[in-house]
């Protein structure tokens, strides 16, 4: 099926405008392959037919697409997205097909995809693809089939679904030096967090309400664990700092064990909680780099920063860059509707390429910084700790954190039944020195309790 407005005679452009990669030609049309057609595919293939006067107005050239790859044909028999389009469960045919010039990958999950990702660029098919696990897991071994190929990688839809943060630190950001990216990069956390903070409710009724409006998969593991939000922090710090990062790279920690006690303690520090993806670049006392970490928490977040007003579904991405200073940018991070977007805008990327010839800015991780591991950062703790109600217990306990080298910001002791809660808030310390504490503190005869461990935004 095409998707065109009338076009210009075709003008061969056999050299193109680099010579190295050549272009079909203004008028020629550009052969789509779209793999998967489950919410995000569906919006495309509607998008694409909507906007198909417009984008071949953009490109040069109509897009035709031609097939769509599915798992079980019979069930989008009738479909009127891929109404005239051959709908096909062999993937690998429609990949290999001479007129597919670009292949749109939308199926998930990490393994098959990568196969058939790897056969399309091989055979020199440029990519675009929405798939944060995959990238995560395979970024440098996707690249480097697209620059053997001299064919296009995109994937802006794999972090923040229409939120351009990839694009701006793959070209807009290149000549500057990115220090720290922070965001709230999945809605379903922020959702979360976002009611228990205004209604009250517990994490379960709020992971119940957050299924209820299909804002979380039935199985939510990899959205509440932190997992999907990991995915996204290795491409961003890969992306912000010239760097491999992978997925195993990441610190992961979810917001499962968030109480509403700790909503309140967040409260009343005016803080909120928030679950953010933090890639950092690590510096020494002379300003030199000495590495680049990526982690996943929750993080207490004071109210008077940007991202603690993010709320409901909504996602932002926090840049602080040397010449740049501070940029958030901020939207729908999940919703056919908004990845969809992110995929044509991709693909009328790619497609302009096959047109005219020419190439996008690749991946670059030749600073190869190294990966520090999260234990050798620093960071700081808001602990939350039933303790005996005794005199000198405090004394105590603050020798456990002086002992270890590390000083106290705040400390806050209420009456609590048997016992006392007692917050405490450190300074910034190493992590694997800070966790070593709360180690000590959960074998302390005074300690009944650790009812939660915090980390704040230094």
């Amino acid at each position: 099926m095409t998707f065109s407005s009338p076009q210009p005679t075709p003008v061969s452009n056999a050299e193109g405008r680099n010579g190295n990669y050549p272009g079909k030609g203004i008028g020629e049309p550009v052969g789509v392959a779209v793999l998967g057609k489950g919410t995000v595919g569906t919006e495309v293939l509607r998008l694409l037919a909507e906007f198909s006067d417009n984008l071949a107005q953009r490109i040069g050239g109509p897009i035709e697409v031609r097939g769509v790859a599915v798992a079980n044909v019979d069930k989008h028999v009738g479909s009127p997205e891929v109404a005239g389009i051959e709908v096909t469960d062999d993937a690998r045919s429609l990949i290999a097909r001479e007129d597919v010039d670009i292949v749109v990958e939308l199926i998930g999950g990490i393994d098959y995809p990568r196969e058939l990702v790897l056969e399309a660029l091989k055979a020199g098919k440029s990519v675009v693809t929405a798939n944060k696990a995959l990238v995560a897991a395979h970024a440098d071994e996707l690249s480097e089939a697209a620059n053997d190929a001299g064919v296009d990688l995109y994937y802006e839809a794999a972090v923040a679904a229409a939120i351009p943060v990839v694009g701006m630190l793959r070209r807009s950001l290149a000549g500057d030096q990115v220090q720290r990216i922070s965001g709230i990069v999945n809605g379903t956390t922020n959702f979360i967090l976002d009611a228990m903070a205004t209604t009250g409710m517990s994490y379960a009724d709020a992971l119940a309400e957050a299924t209820r409006l299909g804002y979380a998969e039935a199985d939510p593991t990899a959205d509440v664990e932190g997992h999907d939000a990991a995915s996204k922090a290795a491409i961003l710090a890969s992306m912000g700092f010239h760097t491999r990062v992978t997925y195993d790279d990441v610190y992961c920690e979810g917001i499962t064990k968030i109480t509403a006690e700790d909503i309140d303690a967040a409260r009343q520090s005016n803080q909120t909680i928030k679950l953010l993806a933090i890639c950092e670049r690590l510096v020494d006392a002379s300003g030199e780099t000495t590495g680049v970490n990526a982690r996943v928490h929750p993080t207490l977040v004071p109210n008077e920063h940007p991202l603690a007003t993010v709320d409901k579904s909504y996602n932002a991405i926090f840049v602080e860059a040397e010449a740049a200073g501070r940029l958030m940018f901020y939207g729908n991070g999940a919703g056919g509707a908004p990845t969809a977007s992110a995929v044509l805008g991709d693909l009328v990327g790619a497609a302009r390429n096959k047109i005219h010839g020419g190439r996008a800015p690749a991946e670059n991780p030749y600073a190869n910084y190294p990966v520090v591991a999260f234990g050798e950062v620093d960071t700081r703790y808001h602990i939350n700790m039933t303790v005996n109600d005794r005199i000198g217990v405090l004394a105590d306990l603050a020798r456990t954190f002086s002992e270890s080298g590390v000083s106290l910001s705040a400390v806050r002791q209420e009456e609590s039944g048997d016992g006392a809660h007692l917050i405490v808030v450190t300074h910034a310390a190493q992590e694997k020195r800070l966790q070593g504490i709360v180690d000590k503190l959960a074998g302390h005869a005074d300690v009944q309790a650790i009812n939660s461990v915090i980390r704040l935004d230094a």
